[in-house]
């Protein structure tokens, strides 16, 4: 049994895991307080920005698909 994972799905996705990496990030910077987590935090926001960019791409493909479609 194959699970199809479609274009909404990768989309919701990736909306999810940089809401999760951004908050994340955020909450382990050494401004909210004294944290024992010993996270790169430059490579977390690193990451988060990339998925929030991809998100928006994918956010971006289905406006066009919606403009073009006959």
């Amino acid at each position: 049994m194959s699970f199809p994972l479609m274009f909404s799905d990768l989309s919701l996705l990736l909306a999810v895991t940089a809401i999760i990496l951004l908050i994340t990030s955020e909450l382990l910077s050494p401004s909210y307080g004294n944290t024992n987590i010993y996270i790169n935090n430059k490579r977390l926001k690193t990451a988060a920005v990339v998925v929030s960019i991809l998100f928006l791409i994918t956010l971006a493909i289905k406006i066009i698909n919606i403009i073009l479609e006959p």
